[in-house]
């Protein structure tokens, strides 16, 4: 009996050894095959986002300690830095590229790239209204074409401008019912014109973008 007892015991070792032997191999398999989810991780700290971010609060923060040499009042800078350092905490704890959510009632005109692409540049995309771009894509910032209406400009544009955002960020789109104006969840780290960036900014007008065929890597 106790031949048996020790032979069945044995038996049920081997067959855990060879449960775990299993999974063990099923994880290597996986670490080869499939890498983890936190490896693809952005560490946007080492971006030159971060750099530039980091030094213009190091300018405003000069600014607040002689601010008869600055050309901002005291309340400019203030609000600046808030922009600014929530632009850096986005940076320093985003798990994912920039995204961008459009919520306009209209087909947005975006700037992305795929993040181990940034050397081809931004390419001109069009995302769809409730969309929003995959989080394996870097959404940098949007278009905003002739005649769009902004926070305190509701005359319309005379020429189209961009908006850029720092990577990380979760950027809204919306359009406000009653004004017709087109506002964004968090503050552009950047409004730019033609030339002021090599981004394709071409004369389009909203009924433009709204011919367009949504084209954008959007999240399934």
């Amino acid at each position: 009996m106790f031949v048996n007892k020790f032979c069945t015991l044995k038996r049920i070792n081997i067959m855990k050894l060879l449960r775990i032997a299993l999974v063990s191999l099923v994880l290597l398999v996986n670490l080869v095959i499939a890498p983890p989810s936190w490896a693809s991780k952005p560490n946007l700290t080492q971006s030159t986002d971060y750099t530039e971010v980091t030094q213009a609060i190091d300018n405003l923060v000069k600014l607040k300690e002689t601010p008869a040499d600055s050309q901002y009042t005291p309340e400019q800078i203030e609000r600046k830095l808030g922009d600014l350092k929530l632009q850096k905490y986005i940076l320093e704890t985003a798990r994912n590229w920039a995204q961008c959510r459009n919520e306009t009632g209209k087909t947005l005109a975006v700037y992305g790239h795929k993040p181990k692409k940034i050397a081809q540049g931004n390419t001109l995309y069009f995302l769809g209204n409730g969309q929003v771009t995959d989080d394996d894509w870097d959404c940098d910032g949007v278009y905003l074409p002739v005649g769009t209406k902004l926070p305190g400009d509701i005359e319309g544009l005379t020429e189209p401008l961009a908006i850029k955002v720092v990577d990380g960020t979760q950027l809204v789109a919306t359009t406000n019912p009653e004004t017709g104006v087109v506002e964004f969840n968090v503050t552009p780290a950047n409004v730019l014109k033609a030339g002021d960036i090599n981004w394709l900014m071409p004369n389009l007008t909203q009924a433009d973008i709204d011919a367009k065929v949504p084209d954008a890597p959007i999240e399934d």
